[in-house]
């Protein structure tokens, strides 16, 4: 499978070019299905999924003037046959995983059959954002506030102390399975003044805590993959760091 993992989406011509690539053919002749499940853990996620379903929650991806757009939605799909919804998405150019918790996010994954299905799909475009780019991963990271409780993931948490522009917050750094298209983690938003967490400086603490390689990539930067070998499309800046 083809990937392009972004942190907010196809925010710039070198990710559009790179997505247009991994297509072989313009956007205008390729179909996509929108999974948005990831947004329903936070406060009014149905709405923001709706709006990105419109094309207007974050960077460009639904409106980026697709053949066809159709919605997938993965908590749905263990209530209905196969047959319903597995030809749909073999027959598919591009899988648009929209951001929000990436540990939900695997959940469902794995409990509709998707995550099973993916390694088969040899000529389909996995497009991340945020969230759907980490959980691409075989293992990944993500801060809360709170422990996550009742999730029935395979999962670790420890403590981890970030710095912010209000001081030094403390928070439960969460490690999980996500469903191993790739061999990296990522941590997006690098240096978002939204996301304090993702400053370079905690950036590099976070991936300390990782078993893998992680890319720490802003707005701006994306991760093409293909056959496994990665390549950074950047308009911005973003960091490697090893295991």
């Amino acid at each position: 499978m083809r990937l392009l993992l972004t942190s907010a989406g196809v925010r710039n011509t070198s990710i559009r070019d790179a997505l247009v690539d991994l297509l072989g053919k313009p956007i205008a002749e390729s179909s996509a299905l929108i999974v948005p499940t990831a947004i329903y853990p936070f406060p009014g996620g149905g709405r923001v999924a709706g709006r990105a379903i419109r094309g207007e929650a974050g960077g460009p991806l639904c409106g980026l003037g697709w053949k066809s757009l159709g919605v997938l939605e993965l908590t749905a799909l263990p209530s209905i046959d196969d047959e319903a919804w597995i030809p749909m998405v073999q027959e598919t150019d591009a899988l648009l995983f929209f951001g929000g918790d990436p540990l939900y996010l695997s959940h469902w994954l794995r409990q509709s059959g998707l995550a099973d299905l993916l390694p088969s799909l040899r000529q389909t475009v996995y497009v991340g954002v945020s969230a759907g780019s980490m959980a691409a991963s075989a293992t990944f990271s993500e801060t809360y506030r709170d422990r996550r409780k009742g999730s029935g993931e395979a999962l670790t948490s420890e403590d981890i102390v970030f710095a912010t522009p209000q001081g030094e917050v403390s928070r439960i750094l969460v490690t999980a399975r996500g469903v191993g298209l790739v061999d990296f983690a990522l941590i997006p938003h690098l240096d978002h003044e939204d996301h304090p967490d993702a400053s370079l400086a905690n950036a590099e603490k976070w991936a300390a805590r990782l078993p893998v390689s992680t890319y720490a990539i802003d707005d701006q930067t994306a991760l093409k993959v293909t056959d496994g070998t990665v390549e950074v499309v950047s308009e911005g800046h973003w960091k490697l760091f090893a295991p």
